[in-house]
């Protein structure tokens, strides 16, 4: 019986490289994306919070501009998530949790005056 001939395709090898190629350099145009975890969660969402009470430019429309209801919404869904959280939390977490919560709302009480 004769022997098949097998054909690979080394196509696949350019292809990977002209990938790894567009990826950013360590260094380069963007820095690395840290992990995932709840203290930058939240801070995501104080900094959205702080944009939409008019102290930092919003960076859409590069303009500093006030939504005091986006505002109290996401303070809401900040408390939403300390009392849902309650008990799972490490220390650290629950503290910064609680530092955020109570300084947004001064903000927000600062900037309804």
């Amino acid at each position: 019986m004769p022997e098949e001939k097998k054909i690979v395709d080394e196509d696949w090898k350019k292809h990977i490289q002209q990938e790894r190629e567009k990826e950013p350099k360590k260094g380069g145009k963007h820095p690395p994306i840290p992990p995932p975890s709840f203290i930058l969660f939240i801070s995501g969402l104080a900094t959205q919070t702080l944009i939409t009470l008019g102290q930092f430019e919003n960076p859409i429309t590069k303009k500093t501009e006030k939504n005091l209801d986006q505002a109290r919404y996401t303070i809401d869904t900040l408390s939403m998530i300390k009392e849902k959280t309650e008990g799972n939390l490490t220390e650290e977490e629950r503290k910064y949790l609680e530092d955020v919560l109570y300084d947004l709302r001064m903000s927000y009480i600062s900037s309804t005056e």
